[in-house]
């Protein structure tokens, strides 16, 4: 009895913490379309990318670092440092409190930035994790970062993820053998909390609030992070021609409980991927309260990746988290231990969820 109470405590903590950080939006959910299966393209699997903004910026890197082998790079916006919110000493406690901790941690230390007189983010000791858990076979080797491209971003007036976070990110993947001509770094100094987007409908700028999609003049996000990963001689095209299709993730999560992710993820297929083999892979990852059932497309299409996408054979993977209101109430990505501990490894629930999606689309059509 008294672990269920302890148990029931630490959820109430971390869901209390959590709600704390962002303040809930007032979207009203859309009967979601029904989905199909998620199609076989015979993409190239060893051209993919990710990106992400906040939680999903945080999950971008996880599955990077766990699949470095098959992955080009990362985008991390408004997100910190690998392995940032896992508690130097949690291994010591138990389950809830461990988690507890952790929550704690990734807010004040990887997000709000209040714990540096703690040494919160420790940039050199998450190096050596990262490195121990490649000894370990539990990520891929940590040298096949040497290869890889970045692109990190972080707003002025951000008030969830503040910048020092971002920069510590940077000094992260040079001390992990990112080259530092390889990391291309962007700052707007009145950008808040948000992807920003030449497309319509935006927000203002300096807004940090769902649904997270600012505009900031003619600073054009999707066109930079792609850019840094691939070629882009189609250009922009104003009207996407290619298919956007809501398809089923449950076989790639049936055995997966814990990964807690929704049951529609999304996908854009240029018409050039429906016709011939070899695309290239990105996986976009939203951030919290930015999930379909919080925001509907606002992230999957008012972001503008499918205009880039769209004539540059890069097929768009837009993978979805569910809202679980003991442990993950906001619908964000795990970077701090609720799916269970081994979050950040190729072991991770979530991580081997998209793992299998990039593969199936991959596989020979």
């Amino acid at each position: 009895m008294r672990e269920f109470r302890a148990s029931r405590w630490c959820i109430s903590l971390i869901t209390a913490v959590v709600a704390a950080w962002v303040a809930a939006a007032d979207v009203k959910a859309q009967s979601p379309p029904q989905p199909v299966p998620l199609p076989a393209l015979s993409a190239d699997p060893k051209a993919t990318s990710v990106s992400g903004i906040s939680s999903g910026a945080y999950m971008a890197g996880q599955y990077q670092i766990a699949h470095s082998a098959s992955v080009v790079g990362a985008a991390i916006i408004a997100g910190g440092p690998y392995g940032c919110a896992e508690a130097r000493y949690g291994g010591f406690m138990l389950g809830p409190m461990r988690l507890a901790m952790n929550a704690s941690q990734s807010i004040y230390g990887c997000m709000l930035d209040t714990l540096q007189l703690y040494g919160i983010p420790n940039v050199p000791r998450l190096a050596e994790e990262a490195r121990d858990l490649s000894a370990s076979g539990k990520i891929d080797p940590i040298d096949g970062l040497a290869r890889h491209r970045m692109y990190l971003f972080s707003g002025g007036r951000d008030t969830l993820v503040k910048q020092r976070i971002v920069v510590l990110t940077a000094e992260l993947y040079l001390r992990l053998g990112v080259p530092r001509e390889s990391i291309k770094t962007a700052q707007i100094d009145n950008a808040g909390h948000g992807f920003v987007t030449v497309h319509p409908g935006a927000q203002a700028c300096g807004l940090s609030k769902p649904p997270y999609v600012v505009s900031c003049g003619d600073y054009d996000q999707a066109h930079s992070l792609l850019g840094q990963f691939y070629d882009l001689p189609g250009g922009r095209t104003e009207t996407p021609e290619g298919a956007l299709i809501a398809f089923d993730q449950r076989p790639f999560t049936r055995d997966l409980p814990a990964a807690r992710m929704s049951d529609l993820g999304r996908v854009f297929i240029p018409k050039a991927c429906a016709e011939a083999a070899g695309c290239s892979i990105h996986v976009a990852f939203h951030g919290c309260k930015q999930n379909y059932n919080a925001v509907q497309d606002a992230f999957v299409i008012g972001t503008g990746y499918r205009n880039w996408a769209d004539r540059n054979r890069i097929i768009l993977l837009f993978p979805d988290v569910a809202v679980d209101r003991a442990v993950n109430p906001l619908g964000c990505w795990d970077w701090w231990g609720y799916t269970g501990f081994e979050f950040m490894t190729r072991d991770a629930p979530q991580i081997t969820a998209v793992r299998r999606m990039v593969q199936h689309l991959a596989s020979r059509r």
